[in-house]
């Protein structure tokens, strides 16, 4: 059947009295574009200069068949399908409807079946990348249909691929609040000599996440003093987070990284494919990630560890998997 056995097309000064089948748009350059009529309004004798002044000589009215969906219940249907949990969705707009985060937290968005699903003709599913940092209310993701009236059965299929995998589409994973131990290692800074420039920016982007520095602690060059701090925070102070920051060149006097190693951690990367970051260590003692921060992170606003702070936050543990796929689009600065 033809879309267009199902839609009238009226003049639109015979159209008093008749029901509109689909939102109309006004667009004011420079002022405004938005919503002028909703989908469902009757016209009235006083909205035809209005309807004349957006180019509307003519509007649609409906007879819908069976097996056929407005464009409003599709774009439902299909933000119903990909709705996780903490996510919101917006009433229609446009044929679009909108699914918002209802948290601050971290984005989830299940690539595999976006494209999938993209894939079908006449369907659309815009999503922000996953991993991306929410506020409440952010935009994950935008659904509609292209045309106004669309094949119930393509939307089925949009709703099959949907729930063949475990997990939802499109879900906000909450921050946990973590207890993290800072250690920040060099000589420098623990006789004096130069101010630590490490302690107020990682705790600024621990702070952002909800986490928080239980202490900060100095130490010299010395492999074993820095072992002694990370066993202390592991042991003794319990922290759910271990960072190390300083002293992950390759430099002789720069022994973060054999600390780390000696203190026992299981070494998931020491480097990363992305720039700036490369230098950047991650491991885990036992079930505490414990990372090691190169210099970038004082003076460069986002590094590999922007990247993985977040996810750990989220209570995500990094693997080598997650470390190489930071190379692909992982060039921000040299």
């Amino acid at each position: 059947m033809k879309h267009e056995s199902m839609l009238e097309e009226v003049k639109v000064e015979e159209a008093v009295g008749m029901v509109l089948a689909h939102d109309l748009t006004q667009i004011i350059p420079g002022q405004f574009k938005g919503r002028l009529f909703k989908k469902g309004h009757v016209i009235r004798e006083e909205d035809i200069p209005a309807l004349l002044s957006i180019g509307k000589e003519h509007i649609y009215t409906i007879r819908l068949k069976t097996g056929y969906l407005h464009e409003d219940e599709a774009a439902f249907r299909m933000a119903n399908a990909a709705q996780g949990t903490q996510v919101e969705l917006t009433e229609p707009h446009e044929g679009k409807i909108t699914l918002k985060s209802a948290i601050h937290g971290l984005a989830k968005i299940d690539k595999s079946r976006i494209d999938r699903i993209n894939s079908l003709d006449q369907v659309i599913m815009s999503t922000i990348k996953t991993n991306t940092v929410v506020a409440p209310g952010k935009p994950l993701m935008g659904t509609r249909v292209i045309p106004l009236l669309i094949d119930e059965a393509k939307i089925a299929e949009v709703e099959r691929i949907a729930a063949e995998a475990e997990g939802a589409i499109a879900e906000v994973k909450p921050f946990r609040k973590l207890r993290v131990g800072l250690i920040t290692t060099g000589s420098e800074v623990f006789k004096g000599r130069i101010q630590d420039k490490f302690g107020p920016i990682v705790r600024e982007k621990l702070a952002s996440l909800g986490s928080e520095v239980i202490e900060q602690r100095l130490a010299p060059d010395d492999s074993d003093t820095i072992v002694r701090e990370i066993h202390r925070f592991l042991h003794e102070d319990r922290a759910d987070l271990i960072l190390v920051t300083g002293g992950m060149s390759v430099d002789p006097d720069d022994r973060t990284p054999g600390a780390i190693k000696q203190a026992g951690a299981r070494i998931v990367s020491y480097g990363t494919p992305m720039l700036p970051g490369s230098m950047l260590l991650v491991g885990y003692l036992g079930d505490v990630p414990i990372m090691g921060l190169p210099g970038c992170v004082m003076h460069d606003p986002y590094t590999s560890f922007d990247v993985l702070l977040p996810r750990i936050c989220a209570g995500e543990m990094i693997t080598r998997e997650d470390i190489t796929e930071l190379g692909y689009g992982g060039l921000y600065g040299c």
